[in-house]
């Protein structure tokens, strides 16, 4: 009895340390400035968020979208997203408006929470003035975010953006002029 005791003992243990290491697994993001996930994303859109459920393991909001900035001509009647914050999902709220930054898989809008995906009442009036043109015109720059100094080098087809939590960045768009790239 004691050998069969022990055997499952160890079993159990092996079972939980191969386990642990998607227990362990998190979502990690790197800070983006909005322009950057505009730029990365396949649809930018504004819209109000009017239900949920659950669709193959991912959740599913229907929204009822309000204006779009970025999108291959279609409109778009829900997001998906993962189940969790640990896997990447984005958690919303029922009758509030957001910004979302997504990619389209399948036909089908996912966001995430590496995205751009805030409460629309979070976004400076900068922010939602630049969505309508100026991020789109920046598209060939690149934002290097620098989080220490000495900061790498800038290129003329990049800006650097030094915001360190301050949130004085978030009102610039990176422009490209007679061949560079510069904050505006």
């Amino acid at each position: 009895m004691t050998v069969s005791v022990s055997s499952c003992f160890i079993t159990l243990v092996v079972l939980f340390l191969w386990r642990i290491e998607d227990i362990a697994e998190a979502c990690r993001c790197a800070p983006v400035h909005l322009q950057q996930a505009f730029c990365n994303a396949d649809v930018v859109i504004r819209a109000k968020v009017v239900g949920v459920g659950v669709v193959s393991r991912d959740t599913k909001y229907d929204i009822q979208q309000i204006k779009m900035f970025k999108c291959p001509d279609q409109v778009i009647h829900a997001i998906f997203t993962a189940p969790s914050p640990a896997a990447c999902g984005v958690t919303l709220d029922l009758n509030k408006e957001y910004l979302f930054t997504g990619n389209l898989e399948t036909g089908r809008m996912s966001v995430t929470l590496c995205g751009y995906n805030l409460p629309w009442e979070d976004l400076s009036a900068a922010q939602k003035k630049s969505l309508t043109h100026r991020y789109q015109s920046g598209c060939d720059c690149k934002i290097i975010h620098c989080t220490s100094l000495p900061c790498p080098i800038s290129t003329t087809d990049s800006c650097l953006w030094m915001d360190w939590g301050t949130n004085n960045g978030r009102n610039l768009a990176c422009i490209k002029r007679n061949g560079s790239c510069a904050w505006k």
